[in-house]
C-alpha cells in the first residue's frame, strides 16, 4: 500500500543543536526507495507503508546505537483507497 508521511524525530538531551543527528537520520532515510522532501521541522516521505514504518524503527535503533538516549518521533501517515497518494499531489 502506497502512503505519504511526515516524520519528525527529536533527539532529546543532545544539546542545543541536533544538526548532526538529523543529518544522520536523513542519510538513513535516503537508503530507502522513498521520495523525500526535507523541511525545517521534519521530512516528508512517499513510499510503501510497510517500508516507511520499518524505516522509522531503523531510525530509532540506529540513533540509540549512536548514543542517543531518548528520541521522540511524530509520524503522520496518509493512505487512500480512491487514488495513490503522492507528495506531488500535495503541493499548492
Amino acid at each position: 500500500m502506497k502512503a505519504t508521511a511526515e516524520l519528525q524525530v527529536i533527539p532529546l538531551g543532545a544539546g542545543t543543536s541536533v544538526r548532526e543527528e538529523v543529518g544522520h537520520i536523513v542519510e538513513l532515510l535516503n537508503q530507502h526507495d522513498f521520495i523525500l522532501e526535507t523541511h525545517a521541522a521534519g521530512t516528508n516521505i512517499e513510499g510503501e507503508l510497510t517500508d516507511i514504518l520499518a524505516a522509522v524503527q531503523q531510525v530509532h535503533e540506529a540513533m540509540h546505537a549512536r548514543g542517543s538516549v531518548r528520541l521522540v518521533s511524530y509520524l503522520k501517515l496518509e493512505t487512500r483507497t480512491d487514488k495513490v497518494p503522492t507528495l506531488a499531489g500535495k503541493r499548492l
